[in-house]
């Protein structure tokens, strides 16, 4: 198993930037799928961005050419660079670990972080 701890969240301007962090405490190197997800007021759940352990990179559509996930494994952090901020992006962000095979089955989840856009 692992925990994740995200960081970073807060209140910015439209068109602003903000970059989220998520620690792991445990080494991430060989973790499957490291992603972020987020969840606005009154809605479900969804994808944002996720990396692989091989270093392959997925985005939600919403997101493309704004938002950028990167994985330092000597940290055990996982990163979500967002540029370009809109309010529709405001939303509690979460960090999750999926692995399975070798280390472990699991789907963990950090305890979210809240992004706020607004003038």
């Amino acid at each position: 198993q692992v925990q994740l701890v995200e960081t970073g969240g807060g209140l910015v301007l439209p068109g602003g930037s903000l970059r989220l962090s998520c620690v792991a405490s445990k080494d991430i190197s060989r973790i499957k799928v490291m992603g972020w997800y987020r969840q606005p007021p009154g809605k479900q759940r969804e994808l944002v961005a996720s990396i692989t352990y091989a270093g392959k990179m997925n985005y939600a559509d919403s997101v493309k050419g704004r938002f950028t996930v990167s994985r330092d494994n000597a940290k055990n952090t996982v990163y979500l660079q967002m540029n370009s901020l809109q309010p529709e992006d405001a939303a509690v962000y979460y960090c999750n670990a999926k692995n399975w095979g070798p280390g472990g089955i699991y789907d963990t989840w950090g305890q979210g972080t809240q992004v706020t856009v607004s003038s």
